[in-house]
């Protein structure tokens, strides 16, 4: 519960940049996916019209227009054609795997050709992409000439150039995500199992846990940077502390270091601490910091 306060809390404007990272991402996809499908429409109504022409010029018509192809409903065209006819259905099926055969959101579909007097079925076939689960009648009677029209109805599905836009993309929000998860790492905890919670730095007592300092019988409370700051000096006393690894263990996990703010709490530390004269924080140029602790000799 705390890891999550700490994350709306200190992290919220990381999520608010995800969350739009996020909606870009989306809305880019379904603009591509739009750009996508009206493309693969063009494409297979193309297709579909050289079906029909393919299939006029088996019947020995090489003048007749084929019309605009229309699309009836989701997924499903139909051909339709200028004058009267005659076809083969065996020869319906060859044009059509043929031609179909290289489009890939065409590797399921059913076939229906219909009078166009009134909605009765002459010839029918689906075709699968498991050529198991193909439905085929027999198609070498050749049919009556008469006004027909070619329903072609395609399963649904999600086109092969959309995959790869998506799949591309993936990497990318794969990214964002890392950095963001990385960006809100929860901040550093104080050790709950320190081999010391208590340390006595002169003649003052600097209770861990507590975010304490204890000098004089005066109590002194520290904020959870200022706790987190004096644990790394009271671990190495009198010891050159880096300043760059001060900044990087207290301030990494926020995501931005600012320069001056070490030296900020620094000076708020220094002023907590000013009633223990035997310990104090000073600088060596070019280095870092020192917490020089003095022995009391009283």
């Amino acid at each position: 519960m705390r890891y999550s306060l700490n994350i709306l809390a200190g992290k919220g404007k990381y999520l608010v940049i995800l969350v739009l990272l996020v909606f870009a991402f989306f809305s880019c996809l379904a603009f591509i996916k739009a750009d996508g499908n009206d493309f693969d429409m063009a494409r297979k109504e193309v297709l579909l019209r050289k079906i029909g022409h393919e299939l006029l010029l088996q019947a020995g018509d090489s003048t007749s227009r084929v019309l605009p192809v229309q699309k009836i409903a989701d997924n499903e065209y139909q051909i339709r054609f200028e004058n009267d006819f005659t076809f083969r259905p065996d020869s319906l099926m060859s044009i059509t795997q043929r031609l179909l055969a290289n489009d890939p959101s065409a590797s399921d579909y059913v076939v229906n050709v219909l009078a166009c007097a009134k909605p009765t079925v002459f010839y029918a076939f689906a075709i699968s992409k498991n050529k198991s689960n193909n439905i085929v009648a027999c198609g070498k009677r050749r049919q009556p000439t008469a006004c027909y029209v070619v329903n072609i109805k395609f399963k649904p599905g999600v086109y092969a150039s959309n995959k790869g836009y998506l799949l591309g993309g993936l990497p990318l929000l794969a990214f964002v995500g890392f950095i963001f998860f990385r960006s809100v790492k929860p901040r550093k905890a104080l050790p709950k199992h320190q081999p010391q919670d208590l340390f006595t730095l002169g003649r003052m007592l600097f209770n861990v846990q507590q975010k304490q300092l204890t000098i004089h019988n005066n109590c002194i409370e520290l904020t959870g940077t200022e706790t987190r700051l004096l644990l790394i000096f009271a671990l190495a006393p009198n010891q050159i502390i880096a300043r760059n690894r001060l900044q990087k263990e207290i301030w990494e996990d926020e995501g931005v270091i600012v320069g001056r703010s070490l030296d900020m709490f620094i000076s708020k530390l220094r002023k907590k601490m000013e009633l223990e004269p035997l310990v104090n924080i000073v600088v060596i140029r070019g280095k870092g910091y020192r917490l020089e602790v003095g022995e009391d000799l009283s």
